[in-house]
């Protein structure tokens, strides 16, 4: 690897000129490319900026560095680029890297390492290769989460419309856009979503599912109640050693919602969940509700008779999460839900220390000795 520590002078330097390159990286995205921006300075001045465009060139070539090296080089009128820094948003590829050996350039500065494809020190370091004839200096991670930030942002939203595509939603439903989630804490969750369900009619419903997907291991079902979604289970979710799947009824949080509050009687909200554990869960789980989710809980339980080990009172840790409530519910359009079931929860869920005993309490009930 060929990155070397920055000196104290160039750090503010540098989190400025890779600033500029992150705007040309989010450019690109707005133009539907994969966000990477670039900009080339000489003694300080800004000579060139660059983004990827091989979408819209049809050029496989049109890389970000490539595009601020061809218009660096023209600014310059040569095409050996002495003396110059290239700062870029990802690390570059082997052709990238290439192209700025044979600039000359004097410093490439990168900010998100690039595990794929990146050819300064990830999958090789073409930098380092001592047969070439000229050395360039590398400097790796500045603002590396910033960087790595607007790309997975930029995958998410693709990901997210491939889905839409494949999932196309009821004429008499809405669907919460993905945004007003995403700057809630704790909860960086893969979704999770099932339309096929017969009960389901078309509605889309999304769940997490985080943990071991060992049979053996032990599981949760974690089932939220009215005014509420699978933010409830938030500090539970992920925990180490344990399988947590936690549905967002139809109506409420990531899953559709349907626009009548006729769509929502419980025994409904029952059947599909019944559905989905047959299809999703083990033989045996523990069921977790909230206080508002008791009803639902019981009848449940009553359609699927030794389905769960034990079922347990997830208590309330009083955390101020008004906010991630009302996410879901962008206008009166989308809470038919909430009028048909109640209204928008006081609740939190448990804290972080009540989760994790009662993830010990779940292991214990399932015949694990607790961690």
């Amino acid at each position: 690897m060929t990155t070397e520590p920055a000196l104290p002078s160039q750090t503010s330097a540098d989190a400025r000129w890779m600033a500029l390159a992150l705007a040309e990286a989010r450019r690109a995205a707005e133009a539907g490319e994969v966000p990477v921006g670039a900009v080339l300075v000489r003694n300080g001045q800004l000579v060139a900026t660059g983004r990827n465009a091989p979408v819209a060139r049809h050029d496989p070539s049109a890389h970000a560095e490539i595009d601020a090296l061809r218009a660096g080089a023209a600014a310059l009128g040569n095409y050996r680029l002495d003396g110059c820094e290239l700062f870029v948003t990802l690390e570059p590829c082997a052709m990238c890297a290439g192209a700025m050996l044979h600039a000359r350039l004097a410093r490439v500065v990168f900010g998100a390492a690039d595990p794929k494809t990146g050819a300064a020190g990830s999958v090789l370091d073409l930098f380092a290769e001592p047969r070439l004839n000229h050395r360039t200096q590398v400097q790796g991670g500045v603002l590396a989460a910033e960087c790595s930030a607007v790309l997975q942002h930029f995958f998410q939203q693709r990901r997210e419309a491939a889905r839409e595509q494949a999932e196309p939603l009821r004429d008499d439903a809405l669907r919460t856009p993905a945004e007003r989630f995403d700057a809630l804490a704790d909860y960086a969750f893969a979704p999770h979503y099932v339309q096929d369900l017969p009960a389901l009619n078309g509605w889309r419903m999304h769940y997490v599912d985080e943990g071991p997907a060992d049979a053996q291991a032990a599981c949760c079902v974690c089932l939220h109640g009215p005014g509420e979604w699978g933010y409830f289970f938030r500090h539970l979710a992920g925990t180490p050693g344990l399988r947590t799947l936690v549905p967002d009824l139809v109506g409420f949080g990531k899953s559709d919602k349907p626009k009548r509050e006729a769509a929502h009687p419980l025994e409904w909200h029952c059947q599909v969940l019944g559905e989905w554990l047959d299809r999703v869960a083990p033989a045996r789980a523990v069921l977790v509700h909230s206080a508002a989710a008791a009803g639902l809980a019981a009848l449940l339980q009553a359609a699927r008779p030794g389905k769960f080990a034990a079922v347990f009172l997830a208590p309330e840790g009083g955390e101020p999460v008004g906010a991630a409530w009302r996410a879901p519910f962008p206008d009166r359009g989308y809470q038919a839900g909430l009028r048909a079931l109640g209204p928008i929860a006081s609740s939190s869920g448990p804290d972080a220390a009540q989760a994790a005993l009662l993830a010990r309490k779940v292991r214990n009930a399932m015949g694990y000795s607790a961690p």
